[in-house]
Protein backbone atom coordinates (compact mmCIF):
# COMPACT_ATOMS: atom_id res chain seq x y z
CA UNK A 1 0.00 0.00 0.00
CA UNK A 2 2.81 2.36 0.87
CA UNK A 3 4.52 1.65 -2.44
CA UNK A 4 1.34 2.55 -4.30
CA UNK A 5 1.10 5.87 -2.41
CA UNK A 6 4.71 6.67 -3.21
CA UNK A 7 4.12 5.93 -6.89
CA UNK A 8 1.07 8.18 -6.91
CA UNK A 9 3.00 11.01 -5.27
CA UNK A 10 5.84 10.64 -7.73
CA UNK A 11 3.39 10.63 -10.62
CA UNK A 12 1.63 13.72 -9.26
CA UNK A 13 4.96 15.54 -8.81
CA UNK A 14 6.00 14.58 -12.31
CA UNK A 15 2.69 15.74 -13.73
CA UNK A 16 2.91 19.01 -11.81
CA UNK A 17 6.43 19.54 -13.13
CA UNK A 18 5.28 18.89 -16.67
CA UNK A 19 2.31 21.19 -16.39
CA UNK A 20 4.36 24.16 -15.12
CA UNK A 21 5.23 25.19 -18.65
CA UNK A 22 1.71 25.73 -19.80
CA UNK A 23 0.97 27.52 -23.03
CA UNK A 24 0.03 30.70 -21.19
CA UNK A 25 3.23 30.67 -19.13
CA UNK A 26 5.36 30.06 -22.21
CA UNK A 27 3.72 33.01 -23.94
CA UNK A 28 4.36 35.19 -20.90
CA UNK A 29 8.04 34.30 -20.79
CA UNK A 30 8.35 34.78 -24.54
CA UNK A 31 6.83 38.23 -24.16
CA UNK A 32 9.27 39.17 -21.40
CA UNK A 33 12.20 37.95 -23.49
CA UNK A 34 11.09 40.05 -26.46
CA UNK A 35 10.65 43.23 -24.42
CA UNK A 36 13.76 42.67 -22.29
CA UNK A 37 16.08 44.71 -24.61
CA UNK A 38 13.65 47.66 -24.47
CA UNK A 39 13.32 47.43 -20.68
CA UNK A 40 17.09 47.19 -20.22
CA UNK A 41 17.62 50.12 -22.60
CA UNK A 42 15.06 52.20 -20.72
CA UNK A 43 16.70 51.41 -17.39
CA UNK A 44 20.16 52.33 -18.67
CA UNK A 45 19.26 55.35 -20.80
CA UNK A 46 16.34 56.82 -18.83
CA UNK A 47 15.95 55.58 -15.26
CA UNK A 48 19.65 55.50 -14.38
CA UNK A 49 20.36 59.06 -15.65
CA UNK A 50 17.22 60.27 -13.85
CA UNK A 51 18.40 58.80 -10.54
CA UNK A 52 21.90 60.19 -11.08
CA UNK A 53 20.46 63.63 -11.85
CA UNK A 54 18.43 63.54 -8.64
CA UNK A 55 21.53 62.60 -6.66
CA UNK A 56 23.65 65.30 -8.32
CA UNK A 57 21.01 67.93 -7.57
CA UNK A 58 21.83 67.38 -3.90
CA UNK A 59 25.55 67.86 -4.42
CA UNK A 60 28.09 70.48 -5.35
CA UNK A 61 30.15 69.15 -8.26
CA UNK A 62 32.47 70.86 -10.66
CA UNK A 63 32.66 68.56 -13.68
CA UNK A 64 36.31 69.34 -14.28
CA UNK A 65 37.26 67.97 -10.85
CA UNK A 66 36.06 64.43 -11.58
CA UNK A 67 34.04 62.19 -9.28
CA UNK A 68 36.26 62.98 -6.31
CA UNK A 69 35.02 66.59 -6.39
CA UNK A 70 31.41 65.59 -5.55
CA UNK A 71 30.29 67.04 -2.20
CA UNK A 72 26.87 66.39 -0.72
CA UNK A 73 25.13 69.65 0.30
CA UNK A 74 21.47 68.61 0.63
CA UNK A 75 18.87 71.06 -0.66
CA UNK A 76 21.22 74.06 -0.84
CA UNK A 77 21.09 74.09 -4.64
CA UNK A 78 17.30 74.37 -4.63
CA UNK A 79 17.40 77.12 -2.02
CA UNK A 80 20.03 79.06 -3.97
CA UNK A 81 18.04 78.72 -7.19
CA UNK A 82 15.31 81.00 -5.98
CA UNK A 83 17.88 83.55 -4.84
CA UNK A 84 19.55 83.51 -8.27
CA UNK A 85 18.38 86.51 -10.31
CA UNK A 86 19.46 84.88 -13.56
CA UNK A 87 17.36 81.78 -12.87
CA UNK A 88 14.35 83.88 -11.84
CA UNK A 89 14.73 85.85 -15.07
CA UNK A 90 14.94 82.63 -17.09
CA UNK A 91 11.84 81.27 -15.34
CA UNK A 92 9.86 84.44 -16.07
CA UNK A 93 10.98 84.38 -19.71
CA UNK A 94 9.93 80.73 -19.99
CA UNK A 95 6.48 81.46 -18.55
CA UNK A 96 6.06 84.42 -20.93
CA UNK A 97 7.22 82.26 -23.83
CA UNK A 98 4.72 79.51 -22.99
CA UNK A 99 1.81 81.88 -22.36
CA UNK A 100 2.58 83.79 -25.55
CA UNK A 101 2.96 80.81 -27.87
CA UNK A 102 0.78 77.89 -26.73
CA UNK A 103 -2.66 79.59 -26.75
CA UNK A 104 -1.90 81.44 -29.97
CA UNK A 105 -0.76 78.34 -31.86
CA UNK A 106 -3.80 76.39 -30.63
CA UNK A 107 -6.25 79.11 -31.73
CA UNK A 108 -4.52 79.74 -35.06
CA UNK A 109 -4.12 76.01 -35.67
CA UNK A 110 -7.80 75.14 -35.18
CA UNK A 111 -8.99 78.11 -37.27
CA UNK A 112 -6.64 77.42 -40.18
CA UNK A 113 -7.37 73.69 -40.01
CA UNK A 114 -11.10 74.40 -40.20
CA UNK A 115 -10.59 76.67 -43.22
CA UNK A 116 -8.44 74.11 -45.01
CA UNK A 117 -10.85 71.31 -44.17
CA UNK A 118 -13.98 73.08 -45.39
CA UNK A 119 -13.26 76.02 -47.65
CA UNK A 120 -10.03 75.63 -49.61
CA UNK A 121 -9.14 73.86 -52.81
CA UNK A 122 -5.70 72.22 -53.15
CA UNK A 123 -5.84 71.00 -49.56
CA UNK A 124 -2.78 68.79 -50.00
CA UNK A 125 -0.69 71.78 -51.04
CA UNK A 126 -1.66 73.84 -48.01
CA UNK A 127 -1.08 70.91 -45.67
CA UNK A 128 2.45 70.48 -47.03
CA UNK A 129 3.14 74.23 -47.11
CA UNK A 130 2.25 74.69 -43.45
CA UNK A 131 3.98 71.48 -42.34
CA UNK A 132 7.33 72.01 -44.09
CA UNK A 133 8.70 74.47 -41.46
CA UNK A 134 8.03 71.93 -38.73
CA UNK A 135 10.17 69.23 -40.35
CA UNK A 136 12.96 71.60 -41.40
CA UNK A 137 16.11 72.01 -39.35
CA UNK A 138 15.58 74.53 -36.57
CA UNK A 139 19.08 75.94 -37.10
CA UNK A 140 18.40 76.45 -40.82
CA UNK A 141 15.12 78.20 -40.02
CA UNK A 142 16.84 80.36 -37.41
CA UNK A 143 19.52 81.36 -39.94
CA UNK A 144 16.88 82.52 -42.42
CA UNK A 145 15.01 84.52 -39.79
CA UNK A 146 18.26 86.00 -38.53
CA UNK A 147 18.70 87.56 -41.96
CA UNK A 148 15.08 88.73 -41.98
CA UNK A 149 15.53 90.33 -38.57
CA UNK A 150 18.72 92.26 -39.43
CA UNK A 151 18.29 95.72 -37.84
CA UNK A 152 19.31 97.78 -40.88
CA UNK A 153 19.45 95.49 -43.91
CA UNK A 154 16.75 92.96 -43.09
CA UNK A 155 13.69 92.81 -45.38
CA UNK A 156 11.34 93.05 -42.40
CA UNK A 157 12.71 96.37 -41.15
CA UNK A 158 13.03 97.68 -44.70
CA UNK A 159 9.31 97.01 -45.15
CA UNK A 160 8.47 98.74 -41.85
CA UNK A 161 10.52 101.79 -42.83
CA UNK A 162 8.85 101.92 -46.25
CA UNK A 163 5.52 101.94 -44.39
CA UNK A 164 6.60 105.04 -42.46
CA UNK A 165 8.14 103.63 -39.26
CA UNK A 166 11.26 105.69 -38.68
CA UNK A 167 12.68 103.54 -35.86
CA UNK A 168 11.69 99.90 -36.37
CA UNK A 169 12.55 97.31 -33.69
CA UNK A 170 16.09 95.98 -33.59
CA UNK A 171 14.60 92.55 -32.89
CA UNK A 172 17.28 90.08 -31.77
CA UNK A 173 19.63 92.76 -30.39
CA UNK A 174 16.91 94.64 -28.50
CA UNK A 175 16.18 93.61 -24.90
CA UNK A 176 12.51 94.46 -25.38
CA UNK A 177 12.03 92.45 -28.58
CA UNK A 178 14.49 89.54 -28.53
CA UNK A 179 12.11 87.11 -26.81
CA UNK A 180 9.17 88.28 -28.94
CA UNK A 181 11.24 87.74 -32.08
CA UNK A 182 12.00 84.15 -31.06
CA UNK A 183 8.34 83.57 -30.17
CA UNK A 184 7.32 84.63 -33.69
CA UNK A 185 9.74 82.13 -35.23
CA UNK A 186 8.59 79.37 -32.87
CA UNK A 187 4.91 79.98 -33.67
CA UNK A 188 5.64 79.99 -37.40
CA UNK A 189 7.55 76.71 -37.12
CA UNK A 190 5.16 74.81 -34.83
CA UNK A 191 1.91 75.96 -36.43
CA UNK A 192 2.01 73.36 -39.21
CA UNK A 193 2.12 70.52 -36.71
CA UNK A 194 -0.95 71.89 -34.92
CA UNK A 195 -2.85 72.20 -38.21
CA UNK A 196 -2.08 68.63 -39.28
CA UNK A 197 -3.20 67.20 -35.92
CA UNK A 198 -6.40 69.26 -35.94
CA UNK A 199 -7.13 68.18 -39.52
CA UNK A 200 -6.73 64.55 -38.44
CA UNK A 201 -9.21 65.17 -35.64
CA UNK A 202 -11.69 66.84 -37.97
CA UNK A 203 -11.80 63.83 -40.28
CA UNK A 204 -13.31 61.85 -37.39
CA UNK A 205 -16.25 64.24 -36.98
CA UNK A 206 -19.30 62.77 -38.83
CA UNK A 207 -20.54 64.89 -41.74
CA UNK A 208 -24.10 64.10 -40.67
CA UNK A 209 -23.72 66.48 -37.73
CA UNK A 210 -22.92 69.39 -40.04
CA UNK A 211 -25.70 68.42 -42.43
CA UNK A 212 -28.24 68.31 -39.59
CA UNK A 213 -27.00 71.68 -38.30
CA UNK A 214 -27.30 73.19 -41.78
CA UNK A 215 -30.89 71.95 -42.08
CA UNK A 216 -31.64 73.54 -38.69
CA UNK A 217 -30.33 76.85 -40.02
CA UNK A 218 -26.99 77.01 -38.15
CA UNK A 219 -24.39 79.26 -39.74
CA UNK A 220 -20.82 78.18 -40.42
CA UNK A 221 -19.57 80.02 -37.32
CA UNK A 222 -22.23 78.38 -35.15
CA UNK A 223 -21.29 74.95 -36.51
CA UNK A 224 -17.65 75.70 -35.74
CA UNK A 225 -18.42 76.77 -32.15
CA UNK A 226 -21.05 74.12 -31.35
CA UNK A 227 -19.74 71.09 -33.25
CA UNK A 228 -16.11 71.40 -34.32
CA UNK A 229 -14.56 72.92 -31.20
CA UNK A 230 -16.30 70.64 -28.63
CA UNK A 231 -15.62 67.45 -30.59
CA UNK A 232 -11.97 68.42 -30.96
CA UNK A 233 -11.61 68.57 -27.17
CA UNK A 234 -9.35 65.48 -26.83
CA UNK A 235 -7.21 66.68 -29.76
CA UNK A 236 -6.92 70.15 -28.24
CA UNK A 237 -6.00 68.65 -24.87
CA UNK A 238 -3.25 66.57 -26.47
CA UNK A 239 -1.84 69.60 -28.29
CA UNK A 240 -1.95 71.78 -25.18
CA UNK A 241 0.10 69.21 -23.27
CA UNK A 242 2.67 68.59 -26.02
CA UNK A 243 2.96 72.29 -26.91
CA UNK A 244 3.50 73.25 -23.27
CA UNK A 245 6.24 70.68 -22.85
CA UNK A 246 7.82 71.77 -26.13
CA UNK A 247 7.75 75.46 -25.17
CA UNK A 248 9.60 74.71 -21.93
CA UNK A 249 12.25 72.76 -23.88
CA UNK A 250 13.11 75.42 -26.45
CA UNK A 251 16.89 75.74 -26.70
CA UNK A 252 18.51 75.42 -30.12
CA UNK A 253 16.79 78.48 -31.56
CA UNK A 254 17.89 80.65 -28.63
CA UNK A 255 21.41 79.23 -28.66
CA UNK A 256 21.85 80.02 -32.36
CA UNK A 257 20.19 83.45 -32.44
CA UNK A 258 20.89 85.23 -29.16
CA UNK A 259 22.87 83.06 -26.73
CA UNK A 260 20.31 84.08 -24.14
CA UNK A 261 20.95 87.80 -24.62
CA UNK A 262 21.00 90.64 -24.80
CA UNK A 263 21.28 91.05 -21.03
CA UNK A 264 19.49 87.72 -20.36
CA UNK A 265 16.35 89.00 -22.09
CA UNK A 266 15.87 85.75 -24.04
CA UNK A 267 17.34 83.26 -21.56
CA UNK A 268 15.03 80.36 -20.68
CA UNK A 269 15.47 77.53 -18.20
CA UNK A 270 16.91 74.95 -20.60
CA UNK A 271 19.48 77.44 -21.86
CA UNK A 272 20.34 78.33 -18.26
CA UNK A 273 20.82 74.62 -17.51
CA UNK A 274 23.18 74.34 -20.49
CA UNK A 275 25.12 77.41 -19.42
CA UNK A 276 25.53 76.24 -15.82
CA UNK A 277 26.34 72.63 -16.69
CA UNK A 278 28.48 72.84 -19.81
CA UNK A 279 29.99 76.32 -19.69
CA UNK A 280 30.47 76.81 -15.95
CA UNK A 281 30.65 73.03 -15.26
CA UNK A 282 28.42 73.28 -12.17
CA UNK A 283 26.65 69.96 -12.70
CA UNK A 284 24.96 69.85 -9.30
CA UNK A 285 23.41 73.27 -9.76
CA UNK A 286 22.37 72.43 -13.32
CA UNK A 287 20.77 69.18 -12.13
CA UNK A 288 18.75 71.09 -9.55
CA UNK A 289 17.50 73.38 -12.33
CA UNK A 290 16.55 70.33 -14.37
CA UNK A 291 14.43 68.97 -11.54
CA UNK A 292 12.71 72.30 -11.01
CA UNK A 293 11.89 72.34 -14.72
CA UNK A 294 10.59 68.77 -14.47
CA UNK A 295 8.35 69.69 -11.53
CA UNK A 296 6.99 72.75 -13.35
CA UNK A 297 6.09 70.68 -16.42
CA UNK A 298 4.58 67.99 -14.20
CA UNK A 299 2.48 70.58 -12.37
CA UNK A 300 1.21 72.22 -15.56
CA UNK A 301 0.45 68.86 -17.15
CA UNK A 302 -1.37 67.62 -14.03
CA UNK A 303 -3.50 70.75 -13.77
CA UNK A 304 -4.40 70.54 -17.47
CA UNK A 305 -5.18 66.84 -17.12
CA UNK A 306 -7.43 67.34 -14.09
CA UNK A 307 -9.24 70.22 -15.79
CA UNK A 308 -9.89 68.11 -18.87
CA UNK A 309 -11.00 65.14 -16.74
CA UNK A 310 -13.54 67.28 -14.89
CA UNK A 311 -14.95 68.55 -18.19
CA UNK A 312 -15.27 65.03 -19.58
CA UNK A 313 -16.90 63.80 -16.34
CA UNK A 314 -19.34 66.70 -16.39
Amino acid sequence: MSNQVMVQKATAAKTEKKTYWTRKRREQWAGWIFIAPEVIGMLILSVFPLVCSLFLSLTEWNLVGGFSAIHFIGFDNFVNLFKDNHFIKALKNNVLFTVGTVPLTIVMGIILAALIHKKLHFKSYFKAAFFIPYICSTVAIAAVWQALYHPSKGPLNQLLMDMGMSHPPRWLVDTGFSLIAIMIIYIWQILGYQIIIFLAGMTNIPDELYEAATIDGASGMQQFRKITVPLLGPTTFFLVITSTISSFKVFDMIKFLTNGGPNYSSTVIVYQIYEEGFERFQMGYASAMSWVLFLIILLVTSVTWMTQSKKVHY
